[in-house]
């Protein structure tokens, strides 16, 4: 008995000490990022344009815009095509064309981010020029798995006897799906894309072949545009004090962002 005790509270120490090495990096990431981006956040620094080099002041504001348009364009490319995979796998995939469709996403979803921004940059870069739409695209590349996997999931996780109910009624099995089994599913689906909505919001590597960068406000979707995560980059590797405070202020800005959006995946989830 005693050395069953000495067993159990072993292993709860072993435990509790894995808990304090995965907390203690993320700690340590937050504490360093709130404490030195704290200085650079403002009204100004959120709503201004950078500034010339060596003029103090100037903010991030172009940065805030294209990484909206960024997340927005490139979910609305993500989500059709991702729920509609996913819808395919769980409902129809029986096949070996659902085979390949599988091998396929699972591939595509440990393709790495810089990949993704040359496919882009072959595919409509060295076409039509630098964009917003072309940055879109390389981060869709990288989270249309994501929600695929997601809805797959979500759509199995309903209970049979809800698809066979529908059926026994009378309804067409592609009915059955569109107006019972993905209303019973919107939460798994809908925590699959905010994930994604994150992950984009954060890609730093596809950005620099793709939508390369503006110092203003994008004028449209054909336009280039900034980020957060390329001011970051820009900033952080430049020779100037002024720009590295302003990269820990748009680090604390994309963070907060980022930690919004997990807050709000786990609410749907649990509701």
């Amino acid at each position: 008995m005693r050395l069953r005790k000495l067993a159990d509270r072993a292993f709860t120490l072993a435990c509790f000490a894995s808990v304090l090495l995965v907390l203690a990096p993320l700690f340590s990431i937050v504490y360093t990022v709130a404490s030195r981006g704290a200085r650079a956040l403002s009204i100004d620094f959120i709503t201004s344009l950078p500034a010339p080099v060596g003029e103090a002041g100037g903010g991030v504001a172009n940065a805030i815009q294209g990484t909206v348009m960024l997340t927005l364009l490139s979910m609305g490319i993500t989500l059709p095509i991702g729920v509609a995979s996913g819808i395919y796998l769980a409902e129809y995939g029986r096949s070996r064309l659902a085979d390949l469709v599988a091998v396929a996403r699972d591939t595509l979803a440990g393709t790495p981010s810089i990949v993704a921004g040359v496919f882009s940059y072959m595919l409509i870069v060295s076409r039509w020029g630098f964009s917003a739409l072309a940055g879109a695209v390389a981060l869709s590349v990288l989270v249309i798995p994501v929600v695929s996997k997601a809805t797959e999931e979500a759509l199995k996780m309903v209970p049979r006897e809800v698809k066979e109910a529908g059926l026994a009624l009378g309804l067409r099995r592609w009915k059955v799906v569109a107006y019972i089994l993905l209303k019973e599913a919107k939460a798994g689906i809908l925590a699959g894309a905010l994930l994604s909505m994150a992950r984009v919001a954060g890609e730093t590597a596809p950005l620099l072949f793709t939508s390369f960068g503006n110092q203003g406000y994008a004028g449209g979707f054909l336009d280039p545009c900034s980020a957060l995560p390329l001011v970051i980059y820009v900033y952080a590797t430049s020779p100037y004090e002024e720009w590295h405070t302003q990269a820990w202020g748009a680090a604390l800005l994309l963070m907060l962002a980022v930690l919004s959006i997990n807050l709000a995946v786990r609410r749907v989830v649990r509701g």
